[in-house]
């Protein structure tokens, strides 16, 4: 059986940045995900970095953050991590990232809705794809550990203490454990709810869940404000910073608040600073092959979407995953899974709130990774390996769970129980009343019943099995929805 001191779950942002602090601190990492190396590029951007560049501090950042956000937003969570804006650009910046100009050579920082003066810096559409590219650079320069098309299963866990995960190997079929000191999981969020699973499957999440974590922030759902009217398309919101306008038919120029009360509203592009266009190319393009319409000259009817979620596995500054427990005493207390840390977008920390201030989505992703590859690494290197036995038997069950998904001779296929997961999410449109709580609870439990029927029953390369499996992850998802926490 193979053991790694950190063992890394996720192909993105937060998964990478961890990988590189376990690097630094002396610790090589395995990272691991089910998709193929370098597919987290970035897909639905929906916004740049927020970073102070231009003020004394980041005291304004964290008012405009806790402000967008509203009464659900964590204060501490929002300071701590808006404070880190400027060192994590300089760092980027040092590292090649290619960023938008202003005269004199600075990052060009956009003036977008949310914030109370320009702090919006990236590179156009492709600001997470163009972060991402570089911190794989430096994965690689530091001789990180990578496979693709590793699907995790199980979490193994023995005493509340992290002892591995198993794992399908989707190529060959194999199912293996890999024995770990510490686990951070560093996936996707929940939005494939309104979508496809293949838009955020929440496999860190239903881990993490599976073993015991209640996941808190799961009905703060928030609201991307550029997504085109009866399309699943989102616009990043650097185009407002270009010269684009929110507007009603009528011609009158408006904000984010009226997207999210439902009016009719429409996005200008037709006037983008023409040094801005090339920015926005990939957008352009997405949008002219999908349905037609030249973001150049003509506008866009636009309502709000969900592109991201910020609800998930609750952790602390450390980025060590919590759980519910009690004292010695027998008094309620927050306790550490031991070994399980948490970052980016299965992480929930509190400081989005119900809405994602602008470029704080993906100035998370690369603190919270940071704080949990630095973090992991140090207790990686004086804890003890253990849980062999139990990595065994989470083996045996694992495949007895993939035979018995094989036994069903009737049910529904994978493709129809996750359009109707996402039809019923989706006319929910991100609004969580308790009200609709026990309706929900009763839709999900009739997806359930349904069972899941595999027609491939080859374990190689058998992408229905690997969708099963995330489908039954995301279902579970939805029930942790209905119990708030």
């Amino acid at each position: 059986m193979e053991s790694w001191d950190v063992l890394i779950i996720g192909a993105g942002p937060a998964a990478l940045r961890s990988a590189i602090s376990c690097a630094d601190e002396g610790i090589t990492a395995l990272v691991i995900d089910s998709s193929g190396i370098g597919s987290a590029s970035g897909y639905a951007p929906i916004s740049g970095l927020a970073a102070s560049i231009d003020e004394i501090s980041a005291k304004s950042h964290t008012e405009d953050t806790i402000q967008f956000g509203g009464e659900h937003t964590n204060p501490d969570s929002a300071a701590r991590i808006c404070r880190e804006s400027v060192p994590v650009l300089s760092e980027l910046e040092r590292w090649g990232l290619n960023f938008r100009r202003r005269e004199g050579g600075l990052p060009l920082a956009s003036d977008v809705p949310g914030h109370s003066v320009p702090r919006l810096t990236g590179c156009g559409d492709s600001t997470v794809r163009e972060i991402t590219r570089i911190l794989e650079e430096q994965v690689i320069k530091r001789g990180v550990h990578r496979r693709a098309d590793i699907l995790p299963v199980e979490l193994v866990v023995d005493n509340y203490q992290i002892r591995g995960v198993t794992v399908l190997n989707i190529q060959t079929g194999e199912i293996y454990s890999i024995q770990s000191k510490t686990v951070i999981l560093a996936t996707e969020g929940y939005q494939g709810l309104w979508s496809s699973i293949n838009d955020g499957d929440a496999s860190g999440l239903a881990l993490a869940k599976k073993c015991g974590i209640r996941l808190k922030g799961m009905q703060k759902i928030p609201k991307h404000p550029l997504t085109i009217k009866g399309y699943n398309i989102h616009i990043p919101v650097d185009v407002l910073g270009s010269g684009g306008r929110i507007r009603k038919e009528t011609g009158e120029d408006i904000g984010f608040d009226e997207i999210f009360s439902g009016d009719s509203c429409v996005l200008d592009l037709r006037e983008i600073e023409n040094n801005s266009r090339d920015w926005f190319y990939q957008t352009a393009s997405r949008i002219k092959d999908r349905i037609g319409i030249n973001i150049f000259k003509e506008v866009i009817p636009i309502t709000f979407g969900i592109a991201k979620t910020t609800g998930g596995i609750p952790s602390d500054e450390l980025g060590r995953a919590i759980f519910d427990g009690h004292t010695p005493e027998g008094l309620p207390s927050k306790l550490w899974l031991t070994g399980l840390y948490s970052a980016g977008r299965c992480s929930y920390n509190g400081m989005h709130g119900t809405n994602i201030l602008p470029g704080n989505l993906i100035l998370d992703d690369l603190v919270s990774g940071r704080e949990a590859g630095k973090n992991a690494a140090i207790w990686g290197k004086n804890a003890e390996y253990g849980g062999s036995k139990l990595l065994e038997k989470s083996e045996k069950s694992s495949i007895k769970k993939i035979e018995d998904l094989f036994s069903n001779k009737e049910g529904k296929t994978v493709g129809q129980l996750s359009d109707k997961l996402t039809k019923i999410f989706s006319n929910l449109n991100g609004n969580f009343d308790p009200a609709i709580f026990e309706t929900l609870k009763n839709s999900i439990q009739e997806i359930k019943n349904d069972n899941i029927r595999i027609i491939d029953k080859s374990l190689a390369m058998n992408t229905e099995l690997t969708s099963a499996i995330k489908l039954e992850g995301l279902i579970a998802i939805a029930e942790s929805i209905c119990s708030p926490g």
